[in-house]
């Protein structure tokens, strides 16, 4: 696919799948921008999405959390480039907790960076969107319509984020802005992966829960997100599309459960 001169925007891009998100559109010609909290990050994926073939990139380093931060990383952004054509929203936080062993503050942190962040990056990004021709894609997650164990703020949060998607899809449809959400399956080399599997033998036990036979790769989530911002989507709006090899039609069986008995487990060690 031809992103050639298109701008693009990835919040969230200096690493996992987000990174690979950026990468793509770089190595197809598109000026890249990208932001984490960590200016080492940004300046480290700036650098490769040159050496991908990005048009041209530049990042800035702020927190979601703070939505005048945001507002000057996406206005400089917009200065730079011009009208934004594409714009990813992908910053999240997640740990696993009983709900009730979470702190209050715990729970609201979650809720802080994966739903009011989202709200922070389309607000900010609204004057600045391609009209018409916009493509929005939030990075969602199975948590938000399945439940888990141990992940309760998480749960709610990506819940609120699907319900963002498809609410803008309808109110910023009329401008030309379309919005979807992508959910990501068991993606390889990410530290969700990692954590879900982190020996050979568990990493077979995962891999055989996914229906296609394989973890997929930070470049699956991509293309899906290359397909959504092209022309070929251009009536695709308001969708929440997993990329997961069929995995989340199993719920979140086994790999919620053993979640919620490994937590219990360690909380009924403190006492």
């Amino acid at each position: 696919m031809d992103f050639k001169g298109k701008a693009v925007v990835v919040v969230g891009g200096t690493s996992g799948i987000n990174r690979g998100i950026a990468e793509a559109f770089a190595a197809a010609g598109a000026k890249v921008a990208v932001a984490s909290r960590s200016q080492d990050k940004v300046d480290d994926t700036v650098a490769a999405l040159k050496e991908a073939g990005a048009l041209e990139a530049m990042g800035a380093a702020f927190d979601v959390r703070d939505p005048e931060a945001v507002a000057a990383g996406l206005a400089g952004f917009h200065a730079a480039f011009g009208d934004i054509d594409v714009l990813v929203s992908g910053a999240a936080g997640n740990f696993p907790a009983l709900a009730a062993e979470m702190s209050i503050n715990a729970f609201k942190t979650v809720i802080d960076i994966d739903l009011m962040g989202t709200i922070h990056v389309m607000k900010a990004a609204h004057p600045f969107l391609k009209r018409p021709g916009a493509s929005i894609i939030n990075i969602s997650a199975p948590q938000a319509y399945l439940p888990y164990e141990g992940q309760s703020h998480v749960c709610a949060a990506k819940a609120g984020v699907d319900q963002i998607t498809r609410t803008l899809s309808m109110e910023w449809g009329v401008e030309g802005i379309r919005i979807n959400s992508v959910v990501p399956g068991f993606i390889d080399g990410t530290e969700g992966v990692e954590r879900l599997a982190p020996n050979e033998a568990t990493r077979k036990l995962a891999m055989d829960a996914v229906p296609v036979g394989r973890f997929g790769t930070p470049q699956d989530v991509a293309n899906t997100c290359l397909f959504l911002s092209s022309d070929m989507a251009t009536y695709v709006s308001g969708q929440v599309i997993a990329v997961d090899g069929a995995l989340y039609h199993r719920g979140s069986g086994q790999h919620g459960q053993m979640m919620g008995q490994m937590l219990r487990a360690a909380a009924a060690k403190k006492a």
